[in-house]
């Protein structure tokens, strides 16, 4: 796909929405290639405006993120959010970026909300990034995801009802965002917290969800801090590297995530923080189980986030340009009926589970998919900035390689991104196997099995080529 020359919208209160303008909200925004984009100057001039809203079901829901759970939430322990950021460089370009306290998006609420946010603002796909921070304590909304059959209970219609909302909810949260654009700085940084550790740990029997202090890493935690023409600190932007399941409550929270976000306003009345996970497929936050610690990886994380802020943060240029494409990933090839027959004996409940399902799907005449299209994204703010938004649930190998093959000023990778449809192993956890190098495949209603040796290559062949379309080259 032809990348885009785009820019963001500005900066309005959580709760109050500030004076900003209206200007360039209705404005046709030019789909232009990345050799047509014009060079700012460094001290170039922003426009950017935030917005939150509440996304916390109103009722109990069956919740997303762990097949052992028997019953829906009783609860919430703190609120869940969906937040937007938009800014906008001197040429009017704009780009949209989301981020949700939610398990994940599914790439039909993706496709929907582009198609709606392109009719409505003239932004085209690649101005629209979504993702998720993949709380383990929030509502089952993905159609098919639900782990129990649809009883008296009705999780199907119940979360296919909250999706239609949360749609709506953040069609409106974006126009908030868009049409409160005001005059701002952007400048950058990044700290370090530790409280990620990679979660493979090799056993004689194979790889065992369980810490691995000498297993690959990201501690970074990239910071973007956006300021209004007073100086005020008006939002800030962050990510980092973990799964967001310190919690495996019956209540939504939005685990150490939803807790770093709600320290860091508090710190900054005024200002709404927005949290962007990152390539954390194999991460997890240790040690884990309580509300209390939940709460201090949060303040871990919002005291690096703080640190950042403290340093002399590199001013953002632009211009903005980006891409969106979709690159197919193989499946390995799915097994024959007679293998899914054999496997519905299988002890693993959750293999016989997944047996059925496919068998379910032939019986009906269909055919298995043997590829999913896969949605890569790249944002670049002037020469300082690279980000790349992958979708799925991406191991850090990816966040490490890309690091280094790009080797920007700044390299922000983010996972979680546009679409979660499951793991995404680099090319040694396939090999390697384990619950992220395939077994999660079980839970699935789409996919039949693992994915081909080839996916790490695709994806990073495609991040490259997107880089090379937005440096003109």
């Amino acid at each position: 796909m032809t990348p885009s020359k785009f820019g963001w919208s500005h900066l309005c209160s959580r709760r109050v929405v500030a004076g900003f303008g209206l200007a360039a909200l209705f404005g046709v925004l030019p789909f232009l290639r990345a050799a047509e984009v014009k060079t700012l100057p460094a001290a170039a001039a922003w426009q950017a405006g935030v917005a939150a809203v509440s996304i916390t079901p109103e009722k109990p829901m069956w919740m997303a993120g762990y097949a052992s759970r028997n019953k829906p939430s009783d609860g919430k322990t703190q609120e869940l959010f969906a937040k937007a950021l938009v800014v906008q460089d001197t040429d009017g370009s704009r780009l949209v970026m989301v981020t949700l306290d939610l398990i994940g998006i599914p790439r039909a609420l993706r496709k929907s909300l582009e198609s709606r946010v392109q009719q409505a603002w003239s932004l085209p796909p690649a101005v629209l990034l979504l993702n998720a921070s993949h709380t383990h304590s929030g509502p089952e909304f993905r159609v098919g995801r639900t782990p129990a059959d649809d009883g008296e209970f009705g999780p199907v219609q119940q979360g296919e009802a909250y999706g239609r909302q949360l749609e709506e909810k953040l069609f409106t949260l974006i126009g908030t965002a868009l049409s409160n654009r005001a005059p701002a700085k952007l400048t950058h940084s990044f700290a370090r917290c530790g409280f990620a550790m990679n979660r493979r740990l090799p056993t004689k029997t194979g790889f065992k969800n369980s810490p691995y202090p000498e297993g690959p890493v990201d501690h970074e935690v990239p910071v973007l801090r956006v300021e209004g023409a007073d100086g005020t600190l008006r939002a800030v932007l962050f990510g980092y590297a973990c799964h967001n399941t310190t919690l495996a409550l019956y209540q939504f929270c939005g685990d150490y995530a939803g807790f770093a976000q709600q320290y860091l306003e508090a710190d900054h009345p005024g200002a709404i923080a927005l949290f962007m996970n990152g390539c954390s497929g194999d991460q997890n936050p240790y040690p884990r189980g309580t509300v209390d610690l939940a709460q201090k990886h949060g303040r871990s994380l919002a005291t690096a986030v703080q640190a950042a802020l403290t340093t002399t943060m590199k001013p953002v240029s632009g211009p903005l340009r980006g891409a969106f494409s979709e690159v197919n990933l193989d499946y390995a090839p799915a097994p024959s009926r007679a293998e899914f027959q054999t496997r519905l004996a299988s002890k693993d409940r959750y293999e016989a589970a997944h047996a059925k399902r496919m068998l379910e799907r032939l019986d009906k005449g269909e055919r298995l998919p043997t590829q999913y299209p896969y949605p890569v994204q790249m944002v670049r703010l002037g020469e300082g900035i690279t980000l790349v938004a992958l979708g799925g649930e991406v191991v850090v190998d990816y966040s490490l390689r890309l690091k280094r093959e790009l080797a920007g000023p700044a390299v922000w990778v983010a996972g979680y991104s546009n679409d979660v449809m499951g793991y995404i192993p680099s090319l040694r956890v396939l090999k390697e196997g384990g619950y992220e190098g395939g077994e999660a495949m079980r839970f699935s209603t789409t996919h039949p099995g693992p994915w081909a040796e080839s996916t790490e290559e695709r994806i990073v062949s495609k991040v490259l080529e997107l880089n090379r379309q937005l440096s003109g080259k």
